[in-house]
């Protein structure tokens, strides 16, 4: 029973993770260009920004899964699911939500009163962030298949 052999050799799973890690390496260089500062927090935990790495995780599912269980697939069929609810979610709720959340920030210190609002702003994403990301794990997909698991 070889526990991180067996997970390595889950050819989505390996997938879905570098690119996460991949894009969330970008998005802090991306993040330095946008806020000209450096923040290793947002790597760790960071949500927002460019690209999505929401949308690089479902991406690479969806194209691992087809490679590894074909089209016609119930795996196929429920990543794709999941890869829509994610990035519709991405640039619909959680993007009006920093939207709103910006606005509550700069009313609230004009208000008289014993609260700090301070919410987190960057929480969406815009419709360019979650294609590039979804670019980025179909690619980093598509790399792993060809370097990592050729027999798959």
């Amino acid at each position: 029973m070889n526990i991180l052999k067996d997970l390595l050799s889950n050819f989505c799973l390996v997938s879905v993770a570098c690119a996460w890690i991949v894009a969330q390496i970008i998005k802090i260089f991306t993040g330095v260009f946008q806020e000209e500062k450096f923040s290793l927090l947002r790597f760790v935990c960071g949500t927002g920004g460019m690209p999505s790495s929401h949308s690089a995780t479902v991406s690479a599912l969806v194209v691992a899964s087809i490679w590894q269980f074909g089209l016609a697939s119930f795996q196929v069929a429920v990543s794709i699911l999941l890869a829509i609810i994610v990035m519709r979610d991405a640039t619909g709720v959680r993007l009006e939500t920093g939207k709103q959340a910006k606005i509550i920030n700069q009313i609230v210190p004009e208000l008289k009163g014993d609260f700090q609002a301070d919410l987190k702003e960057l929480i969406g994403h815009t419709p360019l962030q979650v294609f590039v990301g979804s670019l980025l794990g179909g690619l980093v997909a598509i790399v792993l298949k060809l370097v990592a698991y050729p027999h798959i």
